[in-house]
C-alpha cells in the first residue's frame, strides 16, 4: 500500500474504498495511437482523471499473506483486484475497438505475474501493469496473492481458448461482466 498514492487520489475527489470502480482509461497520442502508461498511472473516477505517480510492482507488495485456491470462485476479498484488471482489458478492448485473442491474454497475464516490471510491446501490458499498480497502491497484497490473481487469470485466459485467434474470453467474460 502507498499512503502518498491514496492520498494524492483522496484530493482529486476519487474514491479510493472500492478500487474496483477507478478505472486505467487509454491514452492516446495527437495521432490517435494508444500510449503506454509509464511511471504516472491515468486513474479516472466518478469525479474524473487524475494522473498519479505509482510504484512499481515489486515495492508495493506487503507481507505474506498466502491466498487460497482461487481456481474456483475467488472469495470477496480477491473480487476487486480481479475486477479491476479484468475491466481494464475490457476497457481497452472497447477503447481499441478490437478484442484481443484468447492467446495474447493469456500470455500478458502470465508476462505480468512471472515479469511485472518487464516491459511488452504490446500496449494493454502497461495497462494491465497499471491497474495492478493502483490495486496494490491502494491495497496491502502480498506478492503470493499477486500471482495467485494473475495466475487465476491466465488460466481462465487458456480455458476460453478454443483455437489459434479465438476471443471468447473477450466475448465470455469481458463482454459479460462489463459490456466492452
Amino acid at each position: 500500500m502507498d499512503r502518498e498514492a491514496v492520498e494524492k487520489l483522496q484530493r482529486a475527489g476519487l474514491k479510493v474504498e472500492q478500487p474496483e470502480l477507478l478505472r486505467v482509461p487509454v491514452q492516446r497520442d495527437e495521432a490517435g495511437q494508444v500510449l503506454a502508461v509509464g511511471d504516472a498511472v491515468p486513474v479516472m473516477g466518478n469525479e474524473g482523471l487524475v494522473l498519479v505517480p505509482l510504484q512499481p510492482i515489486s515495492r508495493l507488495w506487503t507481507g505474506t499473506a498466502v491466498p487460497p485456491d482461487l481456481s474456483r470462485t475467488p472469495p470477496p476479498e480477491y473480487h476487486a483486484f480481479l475486477l479491476l484488471l479484468e475491466s481494464t482489458a475490457a476497457n481497452y478492448c472497447a477503447a481499441t475497438g478490437k478484442p484481443e485473442t484468447d492467446d495474447t491474454f493469456e500470455r500478458l497475464y502470465r508476462q505480468l505475474r512471472r515479469k511485472p516490471e518487464g516491459r511488452d510491446p504490446h500496449p494493454l501490458f502497461s495497462y494491465l501493469r497499471g491497474a495492478a499498480r493502483l490495486y496494490l497502491s491502494l491495497r496491502d497484497t502480498s506478492q503470493a496473492e499477486f500471482e495467485a490473481v494473475l495466475n487465476r487469470l491466465s488460466q481462465s485466459a487458456r480455458w476460453h481458448s478454443t483455437h489459434v485467434g479465438s476471443t471468447n474470453y473477450h466475448r465470455e467474460v469481458l463482454q459479460q461482466l462489463f459490456g466492452a
